[in-house]
């Protein structure tokens, strides 16, 4: 498993390199040597061409203006060439000093020691880390901070739960499981719920699954490693979950659903409920202006009164090890998260922000947004995959054994042992 996504991570700089003149790019050392006292700081990322024309670049001027001596120069591309360059830059040494970074990135990177620790950067500069709303750790410290999140709360057709005689949205496992059943109780092509757990794209593990072990306070590592053999919490939700998968509450080709399909299940008016990126209000109601929908919290194990928490995905930011600037590179760090701009920044991404003092204009805007922002407020963002070893694999070896206890092929604890085993094996390299 291992090796082959290291031959993935290989053809990848290859192919980078190759596009690059075998130069990463170019070069963090040389790119932020400023003249006349002024240092130009590379920023490599994909958001730019993902928000409104000019809106990042409005804000490094105001960063500019705010700190003179300080250029920044955006490079800027779609997310897979930016992750191309940004993983070329890594292995070569010539990083961007200042990246945008997707969480499953960074354990490879420290592992290459490409990044700089963000903790020892926050506490050199008197960075008040209280503020953020995450990070990103491995081994204790800081690689990378979220700026802007997406969250994933759960979504609600609530003309179907009504037409299915739910009155209220479900906020505990016993409570969803009776509104998925009645929902499904309603015809042959209506289903309570749809989970993805296409082996393909296993993101499904992720947003589907553990984000209720994560809704009820539980984890699925111990101080940073798995934690699936003997895992009570884990071993609940599964049981959950086939208690719904054999009652027929799921909806069919659970095996080989992929997340857009359990989106178009949902925008089609099939489905009762989902957990789904906010990301896909607008799109849902452009595809069916008669959906009637709301979002809620992810339910809770029944008499869990603690915090609950949200999945999320985000853009992440980090330093380059190899960038000569460190102190400005963390000025630039540091502005994007302070409080007015990371709520300038979210409010233009339709994201909700990194800093959580900080509330972006759109939320009170439109009810569906306001009501998820305060889920979001609510709740702990969480996303326990964000800085593992090949974090893809997981999900995949989780979801072939989870598939195999679906199907009564195997018990909970022999699929969470198997599980367990294939793990150690993924973090040992």
């Amino acid at each position: 498993m291992r090796k082959k996504y290291l031959a993935g991570m290989a053809a990848v700089v290859a192919a980078a390199l190759a596009v690059t003149g075998c130069s990463g790019g170019s070069s963090a050392t040389s790119s932020a040597s400023g003249d006349g006292g002024t240092v130009t700081l590379e920023f490599a990322q994909w958001w730019e061409p993902e928000l409104p024309t000019g809106s990042l670049r409005a804000l490094m001027d105001q960063f500019e203006t705010e700190n003179p001596g300080i250029k920044v120069n955006l490079i800027s591309g779609p997310y897979a060439s930016t992750k191309e360059q940004v993983v070329a830059g890594a292995a070569a040494g010539t990083m961007s000093d200042v990246v945008g970074l997707d969480g499953a990135w960074v354990s490879d990177f420290v592992k290459q020691g490409s990044l700089s620790n963000l903790s020892d950067l926050m506490s050199s500069s008197g960075f008040d880390e209280s503020q953020l709303a995450a990070q990103v750790k491995v081994d204790g410290s800081t690689y990378m901070i979220p700026v802007a999140n997406f969250v994933y709360p759960m979504f609600v057709n609530e003309d179907l739960l009504k037409k299915a005689g739910v009155t209220e949205v479900p906020k505990t496992r016993s409570e969803f499981t009776a509104a998925a059943k009645a929902v499904s109780a309603l015809d042959d092509n209506t289903a309570g719920w749809a989970l993805p757990l296409d082996t393909g794209t296993p993101n499904g593990i992720q947003n589907d699954v553990m984000s209720w072990v994560w809704a009820s306070g539980g984890s699925m590592l111990s101080d940073g490693k798995p934690n699936l053999a003997g895992n009570q919490d884990v071993k609940d939700v599964m049981d959950f979950i086939k208690n719904l998968y054999d009652a027929g509450a799921i909806s069919k080709g659970s095996f080989t659903m992929k997340e857009q399909d359990k989106v178009n299940e949902f925008t089609n008016g099939r489905v009762g409920m989902v957990i789904d990126s906010l990301a896909h209000v607008n799109t849902l109601r452009e595809q069916n202006k008669d959906l009637n929908f709301t979002v809620a919290a992810i339910p809770t194990a029944d008499g869990y009164t603690g915090k609950g928490a949200i999945p999320y995905a985000s853009w992440g930011i980090g330093v380059a090890a190899n960038s000569t600037h460190q102190a400005e590179a963390f000025k630039l760090v540091s502005f994007l998260l302070g409080k007015d701009v990371n709520a300038s920044l979210c409010s233009s991404a339709k994201a909700f922000p990194g800093n959580n003092t900080a509330v972006p204009d759109f939320v009170n805007d439109d009810p569906i947004f306001k009501k998820a922002f305060e889920i979001y407020q609510a709740n702990n963002a969480t996303n326990e995959f964000v800085g593992l070893p090949v974090a893809e694999d997981l999900m995949r070896s989780f979801d072939e054994q989870f598939q195999l206890f679906l199907a009564g092929k195997q018990s909970a604890d022999d699929a969470l042992n198997a599980a367990q085993k294939e793990w150690d094996t993924a973090f040992a390299g």
